[in-house]
Order: structure tokens, then sequence, then C-alpha cells
């Protein structure tokens, strides 16, 4: 199914209003992506160019990059996250629970929601069964935490053109590589029925910051303040969703951890504001839009 058959313009200005328990305005979550990087592989991405250029294997330098963010950034990150007491998603993937099963321990420890990333860091246009790398990272998840994932993030947001309707078929009830809006949206199914796209973000996200555009640290501190409070302010009238991202080997970098506390800390002193998990946000947004 084409993108333009799975989902129809809507204009936020003309929706029913959505409102947010307890008088909150606006939904913020952070998802945390854990990743395995196989050594024999090509990496997805490098912080050193290769002298001679091509793809080395192994390459030691940028598969040791993404290594200290598992080894040591993320327990950096957390000691943040626990601070603030936020209740993060996990986008890990399937692979990852057995590589990094001190993670896995403790953001089961801590109650944090599992959402399924692939179950190797690879586009998931070119794993070589997507219904089947779907269905072990979905089981690596249930059999470690006891509880099925209810949420799905492409690795590096991809997607073929069937992945919402595998995602569906296999229980999904959410996926969140469709970075199109600030409330939740309905994708049409081949079944005749729908997935839901939990808001997510291109623009919050340490990949595109750091990686990409190649900014300061405190770039991250700076953007997700500015996008907060036009989201805050956007909110006055109904409520949305803003999506905070984060890589342990990016933001859990010595130099740019400040600036992911200063943020969270920021947007944490707003009594109105409601830290949730995926999930909770898919709930909220299914008993909302049966009540209208």
């Amino acid at each position: 199914m084409k993108p333009l058959e799975r989902i129809s313009f809507s204009a936020i200005s003309e929706r029913p209003a959505l409102t947010l328990p307890a008088g909150k305005r606006l939904a913020v979550w952070v998802i945390v992506n854990v990743e395995e990087w196989d050594i024999n592989e090509t990496m997805p991405r490098t912080v050193l160019t290769p002298p001679a250029g091509g793809s080395p294997m192994p390459d030691i330098p940028n598969w040791a990059w993404h290594e200290y963010g598992n080894r040591v950034g993320f327990w950096r990150m957390l000691d943040v996250i626990d601070e603030l007491g936020i209740n993060a998603t996990l986008a890990i993937n399937g692979a990852a629970i057995d590589a990094y099963e001190p993670i896995a321990k403790a953001a089961k420890a801590r109650n944090w929601e599992f959402i399924g990333h692939g179950f190797g860091q690879r586009n998931m246009q070119k794993v070589p069964d997507e219904a089947v790398d779907i269905a072990k990272t979905t089981e690596a998840i249930r059999a470690y935490t006891g509880k099925r994932p209810r949420g799905w993030l492409g690795p590096g947001l991809t997607e073929t053109w069937n992945t919402p309707d595998i995602l569906a078929e296999q229980g999904y009830e959410y996926v969140c590589d469709w970075v199109l809006d600030d409330q939740p949206v309905e994708l049409r199914t081949r079944d005749g029925g729908c997935i839901v796209n939990v808001p997510y973000t291109q623009e919050c996200n340490d990949v595109a910051m750091m990686l990409i555009q190649h900014h300061k640290a405190s770039e991250y501190r700076d953007r997700a303040i500015d996008q907060f409070e036009q989201l805050y302010a956007d909110a006055k009238d109904s409520a949305r969703v803003m999506a905070l991202v984060v890589h342990p080997y990016i933001m859990g970098a010595p130099h740019r951890l400040r600036y992911f506390r200063e943020a969270l800390a920021h947007i944490r002193a707003h009594d109105d504001v409601a830290f949730l998990t995926g999930e909770q946000i898919l709930d909220w947004y299914k008993a909302a839009r049966a009540a209208s």
C-alpha cells in the first residue's frame, strides 16, 4: 500500500480537540535507542572516515565508537533519567537484548517500555525476510520482559511498502516511523484495520543534530527547549506530543550529557506536562478518540 493510500491529509487546526488527563497540556516521551552493530558488517554510521576510503572490515574505530555508548554512555544517561524521575521508552534491537543484557535489565527494573527496533541495526529494506526479522525481534522482547511489544521503530526509520501491514498482522499497535504530525494519526492497513503512528522526531534527535548536521553539543538543549516552548504554546487548545530521541554513543558522550540533562530539567519544571511512554500515549489517544 502506497503512503497516500495509508493516510489521508488532515489539518491539525480542523480536528476535534484532544485533552490529556489531569489538566496536562503536552505529552513528552523520551526514547533511548540501543542497538547492536555487527562487527562483521559495514558500520551503520561512522565518526572516522577510513584513511584509504572504502568500507574496511573489521572497522574497529567506528565499531568501538558505538560500543562506548553501551558500555559507558548509557549509564550516564540513566543517571539523568533516574534523577528526574522519568519513565523512558527503550527502542532496542532484538539482538541487543542478549548482547547488552545489563542495559535490558536496567530498563526492565525501571519498568521502561520496550519497543521493537529491528533484530539488528540494518535497513529494513535490506533484511532477507522482513516478517521474520520483526517476529524475531518481537520474540526476543517477549522472552526477556514477559510482554509482547506494542510499538515499533524501524532502524533509521526505514520501512518497506508492507511494513505497517506486517506489524499490524503480528500484533503491533503503533509505529513511530511516520514523522509527519504532532498528534497520533492512524495508518490504514491491508486487512482493513489500522495501526497508530505515535509522533516521533527527526528534529530533536541526536543523530540528526550531532552526526548529520554537525552542531555543537549545546544545540541539543537549545533546540529541545525551543521545540518544547512552541509545542507547549500550540497545545493551549488541543494536546500535542513531543518526542526526545537519544542514543548512548551520542548524548552519552561526556561533553554532551549536560545538555541532555538541562533540556529535560527545563521541561520537567512544568507541572502541566506529562512524561509518558509510547504505549501510554497510545492508550490515551485511543480513549480520547473513543470518547469523541
